[in-house]
């Protein structure tokens, strides 16, 4: 038998069901999904970073700043602002983008800094 199944189905319906009722409807879940996935990227989540740390940079310095054509990071960009986690205004002939506040969220409550494992 596998060790990630009870081998016995017993229910706390009261608490189960409690729990059940809390959980938030799926459309606000499924916006979620769609925010962390397009976060699940590295080229995005390097341009996050990069508009975290510079505000609002266009797309010849972000591809610059990350290493990609400007094609490639238009690309990711508009999956980026299409899941709300950036937003863009004209500048003359340049486009501007900076992180939403979600994006800011998200990225700060995502990118925790890492522990290093402790020698065994």
């Amino acid at each position: 038998m596998s060790d990630d199944r009870c081998e016995l189905l017993c229910i706390d319906f009261d608490h189960a069901e409690s729990l059940r009722a809390a959980l938030p409807e799926a459309d606000p879940l499924d916006r979620q999904a769609t925010r962390l996935r397009a976060l699940g990227d590295p080229t995005r989540l390097r341009i996050a970073h990069a508009l975290l740390v510079g505000t609002e940079l266009c797309v010849c310095d972000l591809a610059w700043i990350v290493g990609s054509s400007q094609g490639l990071v238009s690309h990711h960009l508009r999956q980026l602002r299409a899941a709300g986690l950036v937003s863009s205004r004209r500048d003359g002939k340049l486009v501007m983008y900076r992180l939403a506040p979600s994006g800011e969220q998200l990225l700060s409550a995502t990118t925790a800094p890492e522990v290093e494992a402790d020698p065994v």
